[in-house]
């Protein structure tokens, strides 16, 4: 487990580095900024109350925990023995803390590629720190700590389809975070890009990735620490980690596949970014899944969701919204990929090689339940996002000045330039 959130840490910088390579070259740095800062403020308000408002005894209409029923995780380490309280699967707590707080971070760093090359660096760590209070620990409790999107006796799950020992008769499927994480970013990112609004020059000049290779290096990393996201949510080494390995593998290639076939039929040139793109798009729609399927589902997983977000991503020049990195082509809509059609291919429990076939069907019911999971995370991050961002434009502001956008917003927050030579006015010039 430990090795599991080292891995999904890992995840993080992973993220900089895909984000900072789409960017153009006079804002990578606050591109990769903006994902080390989310380390910086979430790895200390998780220990203050972020533990504690996602995980406890103190639940708060199912929406929420207690944040000070183990504030600075008083209690919820040792017990009065001075003993390590050990969790359900008889390791420490303290162990659940490191691989949850490397969820939280990443799942916040997410939201930054919406909002790319135009806001203050100020707005964005304030924003991260109050975001993740109200969606993202709230949306963990939920779905993981027993709350209304679980599979517990005060779910939305029991009230519509009853209760049996303690726990709802058809419990929602979220393995690993396809509500908890990328809905939640998803949607939280087109949220800040509708009310922050477009780069200067959106739709009119080029805004091409500078680094590639970057990205390439930054999807690489990120599929290499999913592997901690997805297998480490089985919470142990054992037959269901390993087949959460082998789906995500399965559906991120199979994603790789069906985002290339798109870009060589529609536009007659299969991409590095578009491999890359592909990669995360399969490991976000595998995530909520890749405990419930075998590996053939899992490849039909990967190629619908290649496919989706590879034509996802163009909706918001149609739309005319800047999502300048993607993040709701590829988050929020492999998001609701992975949720929803895990009731479709489910083979219904752990038994996942029977007279079934390659596919299952979870049911109706599972259908029904992973659709109401996904529209209720879609609205809870849309208002709790609306709200904070809505605060911040009309209190701190969000944007930087027009002048600081097109000579380099590097410069103007950071005062540093990612590449040698490169100096405000040259940008100025070349952006003339």
């Amino acid at each position: 487990m430990l090795t599991s959130a080292s891995l999904v840490l890992l995840m993080t910088p992973g993220l900089a580095l895909f984000y900072g390579g789409m960017s153009r070259a006079k804002s990578v740095l606050n591109m990769m900024m903006m994902s080390f800062g989310a380390m910086g403020v979430i790895g200390v308000v998780y220990v203050l109350w972020g533990w504690s408002m996602s995980y406890g005894t103190q639940s708060v209409a199912g929406i929420f925990n207690n944040p000070f029923e183990s504030f600075g995780l008083a209690g919820a380490l040792l017990d009065g023995d001075g003993n390590y309280v050990l969790n359900g699967f008889n390791y420490p707590v303290v162990i659940d803390v490191a691989f949850q707080v490397t969820f939280a971070i990443i799942t916040t760093a997410l939201i930054s590629g919406a909002i790319a090359e135009r806001v203050k660096f100020s707005a964005w760590m304030i924003f991260a720190g109050i975001w993740v209070t109200l969606a993202y620990f709230p949306m963990a409790h939920m779905v993981w700590g027993g709350g209304l999107l679980s599979g517990s006796e005060n779910s939305l799950a029991a009230a519509i389809f009853g209760v049996t020992d303690g726990a709802a008769n058809v419990a929602p499927l979220d393995f690993a975070g396809g509500t908890v994480v990328h809905i939640n970013a998803g949607v939280a990112g087109l949220v800040l890009a509708l009310i922050i609004g477009k780069r200067k020059g959106f739709g009119k000049v080029p805004m091409r990735p500078h680094n590639l290779t970057l990205t390439m290096l930054g999807a690489g990393l990120l599929w290499f620490g999913w592997f901690g996201f997805n297998a480490g949510s089985a919470f142990a080494a054992d037959g269901v980690a390993g087949l959460a390995w082998v789906n995500t593998t399965a559906a991120t290639a199979a994603a790789i596949l069906g985002w290339l076939v798109v870009e060589k039929i529609r536009d007659g040139h299969a991409t590095s970014l578009g491999a890359a793109s592909g990669i995360v798009a399969g490991l976000v729609a595998i995530t909520p899944a890749a405990g419930a399927l075998n590996p053939v589902g899992s490849i039909a997983l990967g190629i619908i969701s290649g496919v989706a977000c590879a034509f996802a991503v163009g909706l918001k020049y149609k739309l005319g919204f800047d999502d300048s990195l993607d993040v709701v082509g590829v988050h929020l809509v492999g998001g609701l990929v992975g949720t929803v059609l895990v009731g479709f291919l489910s083979t219904g429990g752990s038994v996942f090689f029977t007279a079934e076939g390659a596919f299952g069907f979870g049911g109706l019911d599972q259908l029904w339940i992973q659709i109401l999971i996904a529209v209720v995370a879609v609205v809870y991050s849309g208002v709790i996002t609306a709200i904070i961002a809505i605060a911040i434009k009309a209190t701190l502001g969000w944007r930087v000045s027009e002048d600081v956008e097109s000579a380099g917003i590097d410069l103007a927050e950071h005062g540093e330039s990612a590449y040698e030579g490169i100096s405000a006015g040259r940008i100025a010039t070349e952006v003339k």
